[in-house]
């Protein structure tokens, strides 16, 4: 086992995916918190975890967990978290971190308080394709950057009523697909110094298609396209003067990198990929990566500080002012 006893809130698609990973990498899971102690049993029975929860407040106040993983829709991010905080543990955030920029900041506050780890689990970041991207733009491989793109497009359910749809719940492709992309142009160009984005909306008001230009510190620029209507090449392009950086479909996961000469010679090819499913998924390196900044007393990590999760999520409201995207319940003060 790795140290730190882990608890996840909510029982969704996504914790399920995120439990098999810890398992995987054998990693100490002892707790779930579900609304219902159905679901919560259910899930337990799964994954082998002895503490199975009816609420969240039971399971933040398990004196057994260490930290927890938040999976429930975007508009809880913020209360579960906040939750987790005030009970004393440290909180992985599914991403995207919050609803908006003013809740992000809320709880790197209260984190800072308490002395706790509170981070994002953009879990693209940690994986070892995102690893060897950085490695080789530190070594100056591609020479100046000049543009980097990234597209996250998938047909999704287009029912009204479903969660990604729903205003109510944080739908639409912006903080479902679109963080993705956002998150990468970030993690190589650093913040935008412009931004400009247009959308598609649907009925319901959610953003069905969103497309993003920015500009960035030196000139360099980026463009990101998200959908949930359509599914298209989901590549990622990194362009330098020496060189470029091409991610395979799916760059979001694990994948394959490719460096290319201008003259469209391959330099180097970087499999990044599991070799079985006896693997994972890939979610563990962000489980594995809080670890290590809890046991070694830190609160930032340098791959995904949290001032960095609450600055993106400033950029996040940028956008949805300009696309005319309002989620109801927000504060007025909460952008």
């Amino acid at each position: 086992m790795t140290g730190l006893r882990w608890g996840i809130l909510a029982t969704g698609g996504i914790a399920g995916a995120f439990a098999s990973d810890l398992r995987t990498a054998g990693i100490d899971l002892v707790a779930v918190g579900s609304r219902s102690q159905e679901s919560a049993d259910a899930f337990a029975a799964r994954f082998d975890i002895p503490h199975a929860h009816a609420s969240y407040e039971a399971l933040v106040a398990d004196p057994d967990v260490d930290i927890i993983y938040v999976s429930t829709p975007h508009p809880m991010h913020h209360r579960n978290a906040r939750l987790a905080l005030e009970h004393g543990k440290h909180v992985l955030v599914e991403k995207a971190f919050t609803l908006n920029h003013a809740e992000a900041e809320d709880l790197q506050r209260l984190a800072a308080e308490r002395g706790l780890l509170v981070t994002e689990a953009m879990w693209t970041r940690y994986l070892p394709h995102m690893v060897r991207v950085r490695e080789i733009i530190a070594a100056g491989t591609l020479g100046e950057i000049r543009a980097v793109s990234a597209d996250h497009t998938q047909l999704l359910p287009s029912d009204p009523t479903h969660r990604l749809n729903a205003l109510e719940l944080g739908g639409g492709a912006l903080l479902d697909l679109a963080i993705y992309p956002l998150s990468f142009i970030w993690d190589i160009l650093g913040a935008p110094t412009s931004v400009h984005s247009v959308a598609r909306l649907i009925e319901t008001g959610a953003d069905a298609e969103v497309a993003t230009v920015m500009t960035h510190e030196g000139g360099a620029v980026s463009t990101s396209l998200s959908s949930s209507r359509a599914a298209g090449p989901n590549t990622a392009v990194i362009l330098g003067t020496e060189a470029r950086i091409e991610i395979e479909r799916y760059w979001w996961s694990p994948s394959v990198v490719r460096v290319i000469d201008p003259q469209g010679e391959v330099i180097e090819e970087f499999d990044g990929r599991p070799a079985s499913d006896a693997d994972g998924r890939g979610m563990q390196y962000e489980a594995l990566a809080a670890e290590r900044l809890v046991r070694e007393g830190l609160l930032e990590g340098d791959i995904l500080p949290i001032a960095e999760s609450v600055a993106i999520m400033g950029t996040l409201d940028e956008i949805r002012r300009q696309i005319g995207v309002r989620y109801p319940g927000e504060d007025a003060d909460n952008g």
